[in-house]
């Protein structure tokens, strides 16, 4: 069995596995990766609204990776709905992409179990293989950090690259159009940044784990023995 030094690592890192876990379940079950301000332009065109009128035409909208909602304002207040990515919504989008972000996700939290199960084997017992063992928790977190950093940068591709705030404003919109004026990452977002971040910690403790610190021993006195000690 590991020492206790390396018990203590096991257990915090098993700890943080299972945060990272948690954390990246919620990032995908909430439904605010990303919020924005719209604009109705086509309403503010039929009105030549100036500035001080474009209020009227300004609303909101919020999406995740399953679903969201927008308030929409074109001059006659804001209406409220809600909409899911699937099954519809999803094929305006780019499928692929935003498929590919779900599986990154789904492998990050998976490797972050499989790291937490390798970390309670190493503490309760000697590994018999070096996958087994500090290595192979290395290996796991590494996989889970990297997933979650893929899953991030592939949001990130699809909201910049493919007007994705954009195209969800827009969906079933045939006689308004809606133009993105501001664009702000939500908590579920940089949760995803957080689990990353976790991993990058385990990795550290797991190179801790492996330093040797020198161990203290006491150094027996030699014994001198004269003629006194002999007699009695």
């Amino acid at each position: 069995m590991p020492g206790l030094f390396k018990r203590t690592l096991f257990a915090l890192i098993s700890a943080l596995s299972f945060a990272s876990f948690i954390l990246i379940l919620v990032a995908m079950g909430t439904p605010k990766w990303m919020t924005g301000k719209i604009l109705c332009k086509t309403g503010a065109e039929l009105v030549n609204a100036t500035d001080p009128e474009l209020i009227k035409f300004m609303g909101e909208i919020y999406y995740g990776l399953f679903g969201g909602g927008k308030m929409r304002k074109c001059g006659l207040g804001g209406r409220h709905s809600k909409f899911t990515i699937f099954p519809h919504l999803v094929k305006q989008l780019n499928t692929s992409l935003h498929l590919v972000i779900i599986f990154f996700l789904c492998a990050a939290f998976s490797s972050a179990l499989a790291s937490l199960g390798f970390c309670v084997f190493n503490i309760i017992k000697v590994p018999y293989q070096a996958i087994h063992g500090p290595a192979g928790i290395a290996l796991w977190n590494f996989l889970a950090g990297g997933f979650a950093v893929l899953a991030s940068t592939s949001f990130m591709a699809a909201v910049k690259l493919h007007n994705l705030t954009e195209r969800i404003a827009n969906f079933r919109e045939n006689i308004f159009q809606f133009v993105i004026l501001e664009e702000q990452y939500e908590d579920s977002f940089w949760l995803c940044i957080v689990s990353a971040a976790i991993h990058g910690v385990n990795l550290l403790l797991v190179a801790i784990s492996e330093i040797r610190f020198p161990s203290l021993k006491t150094k027996t006195e030699e014994a001198n023995v004269t003629a006194e000690d002999i007699m009695y």
